[in-house]
């Protein structure tokens, strides 16, 4: 798993990574992806395939790759005795969010209900005509 973090934590790993993960991919097409060289692009190849996060294969004068699930799915297995952590932190994010929601929908409604009051005040000034205050 060590070597799987390993080879992932490069960016352009990653992304090969990324790229394979929709479909097989040949080496010319990677590499057209990156601004690096051919040689560097076979080089980060040779790296996910030690950690057995890809698949090569030649056909004709082609080497094409696909993601190679095993390594993965290691990584998220171990993953999985923290998602507990998260799955509870989220749900606690989840009601805060929900809380904010009424309270800002109470305000609205409250605020609503003020322009009402306002707006039917100022229609009944206008239908009687400013009331006068007696001494």
């Amino acid at each position: 798993m060590r070597s799987t973090l390993e080879a992932l934590s490069d960016s352009t790993r990653l992304r090969i990574v990324e790229e394979l993960a929709g479909h097989e991919r040949t080496a010319g097409e990677l590499a057209s992806m990156f601004e690096i060289s051919r040689p560097g692009v076979s080089r980060h190849l040779r790296v996910l395939r030690n950690a057995r996060l890809v698949n090569c294969r030649t056909e004709a004068q082609k080497r094409v790759y696909s993601l190679q699930t095993e390594a993965l799915e290691e990584l998220d297995a171990w993953l999985e005795k923290y998602r507990v952590f998260w799955s509870q932190r989220l749900d606690a994010l989840g009601t805060e969010i929900e809380r904010e929601k009424r309270q800002i929908h109470q305000a609205d409604l409250t605020h609503q209900a003020d322009l009402t009051h306002q707006a039917d005040q100022t229609h009944k000034t206008k239908r009687t005509g400013p009331q006068k205050e007696e001494k």
